[in-house]
């Protein structure tokens, strides 16, 4: 319940300057804990599988270097929101693979996890591309045919970071290599 409260509270802060938030990144920032999201009204803190610091998997940020803005993405979402095969395709498929991508990460289930955060990679650039900078479509369909990493967007999208997962970083680093990594958890 105090959860509860501070993500309304943070909610209506952050709409403020974006327009709508469900006020989730800023309680994420304020806690610095991890947050697992069972539902809309049943949020809870929650731990992470310790690090592998000599394994050769990783969770990375790439630094797009375009500074995105969230209330264009935000409208865009809201308006194929209005359209019920994207309702349906983000239940069936889009919220489907999050949430086994969470499970996996959470239980350690690495090969799972790469099937998964790979469906989920595919989900989003056919169906949130105007979300993807435009000069990461094809980086990001890469990585897809090739497996060497798989991309999924932070936040809104539009630039900004972008969120890689690897299972073998300096084969993804050399396939990245004229963008910022930083590796944020090894396995």
């Amino acid at each position: 319940e105090k959860l509860l409260r501070l993500k309304s509270i943070f909610s209506e802060m952050e709409s403020f300057f974006h327009g709508k938030s469900s006020g989730l990144d800023p309680l994420n920032s304020y806690l610095s804990i991890p947050i697992l999201i069972n539902s809309k009204d049943n949020i809870e803190a929650t731990g992470i599988p310790s690090q592998k610091s000599e394994g050769n998997g990783a969770v990375f940020l790439l630094d797009s270097g375009i500074v995105g803005e969230t209330a264009p993405m935000v409208n865009i979402f809201m308006e194929n929101m209005k359209q019920e095969g994207f309702r349906k395709m983000l239940k069936d498929q889009f919220v489907k693979h999050t949430d086994a991508c969470v499970d996996d990460f959470l239980n350690g289930d690495i090969k799972s996890l790469f099937h998964n955060t790979k469906q989920l990679s595919k989900v989003v650039l056919n169906h949130f591309k105007p979300m993807i900078p435009k000069q990461f479509h094809e980086l990001w369909k890469k990585g897809i045919e090739t497996n060497e990493y798989y991309l999924k967007l932070c936040g809104s999208g539009g630039g900004g970071y972008i969120l890689g997962f690897t299972q073998d970083f300096e084969k993804a680093k050399n396939s990245l290599k004229d963008y910022k990594l930083e590796v944020v958890y090894n396995f």
